[in-house]
Order: C-alpha cells, then sequence, then structure tokens
C-alpha cells in the first residue's frame, strides 16, 4: 500500500541520495539553487511514479501496488560529466517510501539515460505532474493558484520562465545577464485536464497544500529555454516534483 501523497517522500528520497554521496552538490540543490535576485530556483525535476497495474483506495487516499516493477524519471539541469555521476549514484539503492503507516520498499534495478528530444522554437508538452503558478495579492497571507484559463496565467508563467533561465545563465558564470524579453515567447493552452491538491511535508508541523493543474499547451521560446524546462521542470516548486511535463508532437 502507497499514500497517493507520495510525491514528498520521493523527492526527500533523492536528496537522501545525492547528499550521501555529495553533501556539497546536495545542499546547493536544496538549499541555494540558482538565484536571479530574490527569486531562487532549483533545476532539478522529477515525474510521477508509473504504478501500474495498480488498485485505487480512495477512501484510504491509498495505491494497492499489484506488479513487481516502478518506473521514475528524474532530471538535472547539470553538465554531461555530472549528469554520469549523477546516474551512477542511483543504481542499487534501496528506498522506502511511504509514512509510519503504510509505505513499499523498493530496490532500483535499472538507470537509463533517455535521449534528448529535438528542439525546436514551438514545441508541444503535456504536463503530467501538477504544474504550480501562484501568486500572493496584497494583504494576502496565502498564495492564490492560478488555473491556466485564468487571463494572468499565460503572464505569470512566461515571466516565471525568464527568471529561470537567468538564473541559470548567472549560475552558468555567463555573467548577469540582462533580463530576457518575453517578446517572442508564446504560451498557448491547448486543453485542461484537472488539477491536483498535494500535502507536502507531511504529519509535521510544516504541512501544507499545493495545488497546481495538468494541461496541454504550446510553447513558443529560444530553444535554450525548451532545453532548460526539459531538465528543471515548469512552474514552480520542480524541486518537489510539481510541473513535470513530457514532449509530445502528437496531442
Amino acid at each position: 500500500m502507497l499514500p497517493m501523497d507520495y510525491q514528498y517522500f520521493t523527492g526527500a528520497w533523492i536528496y537522501k541520495v545525492i547528499r550521501n554521496a555529495d553533501p556539497e552538490t546536495a545542499n546547493f540543490l536544496h538549499g541555494t539553487g540558482y538565484a536571479d535576485g530574490n527569486k531562487k530556483f532549483k533545476l532539478f525535476n522529477y515525474s510521477p511514479l508509473d504504478l501500474r497495474p495498480y488498485k485505487l483506495w480512495n477512501e484510504k487516499s491509498l495505491f494497492e501496488l499489484t506488479g513487481e516493477t516502478i518506473t521514475l524519471k528524474v532530471s538535472f539541469l547539470v553538465n554531461p560529466v555530472a549528469a554520469t555521476f549523477v546516474r551512477g549514484l542511483f543504481m542499487n539503492q534501496e528506498v522506502y517510501l511511504g509514512d509510519r503507516f503504510n509505505g513499499v520498499d523498493f530496490v532500483v534495478t535499472e538507470v537509463q539515460a533517455l535521449p534528448q528530444p529535438g528542439f525546436h522554437e514551438t514545441m508541444r508538452y503535456r504536463i503530467a505532474s501538477p504544474a504550480v503558478i501562484s501568486h500572493l495579492p496584497d494583504g494576502a497571507r496565502h498564495p492564490r493558484y492560478l488555473h491556466p484559463e485564468d487571463e494572468r496565467f499565460e503572464t505569470f508563467f512566461l515571466r516565471h520562465l525568464s527568471q529561470k533561465f537567468r538564473g541559470h545563465l548567472i549560475a552558468s558564470g555567463e555573467g548577469t545577464p540582462e533580463p530576457i524579453s518575453k517578446t517572442g515567447m508564446n504560451f498557448k493552452l491547448l486543453k485542461t485536464r484537472g488539477s491536483r491538491c498535494c500535502t507536502m511535508k507531511p504529519g509535521t508541523k510544516e504541512q501544507t497544500r499545493v495545488r497546481g493543474f495538468l494541461f496541454d499547451f504550446d510553447l513558443t521560446a529560444p530553444v535554450e529555454i525548451h532545453e532548460m524546462v526539459w531538465s528543471a521542470g515548469f512552474g514552480e516548486k520542480n524541486a518537489t516534483g510539481f510541473g513535470w511535463g513530457e514532449v509530445n508532437a502528437n496531442l
């Protein structure tokens, strides 16, 4: 039995693997990230678990796993040498995903490097884990999570992409580039597929609920930005499993 809110446990395990092998990299990913002014971006993302086959127990918020194998995709915006190092870290790792009541023990039996797709200025994506775009209105204590059909969504979405890419360039040692213009960038919503509310740090005093949305869209942007989001994800909170996007030319 695996809790439906396994997303947080997955991210905690990934950090643990990195930390045990390279504490400096783990501290960078978890605590610092790539900065653009007062914005910090952790350019690392992971997909939902492919649990099939399974049985869903909605009333208990549990998955009953009935197969022998699951699949997880993990991506880091790192250079090729570091990518080879990271792949080696995960082989034969053992992990327990779950809380003190329900969970599953896993062993990593295979690690594959996925080929990078061919990128063009206009690409079609499917969001596979909820993507988060939020803003904090004046006087509000909690952020508002924007629906992709909200008239403000495109502006916030493209602004976040630009800030994230600028932070990446700064961290890569390319100086302090000027803010990237959103001219020539375009977000075209094709289809919304609902929303999902995920619990972060479940069972702790810091427990929070975050809402993200599933949708399909076209993005027009410089090729370098497409390369970045393929490794780092879309929207906010990528390092906790939000905003995993799949290239999909068949939508």
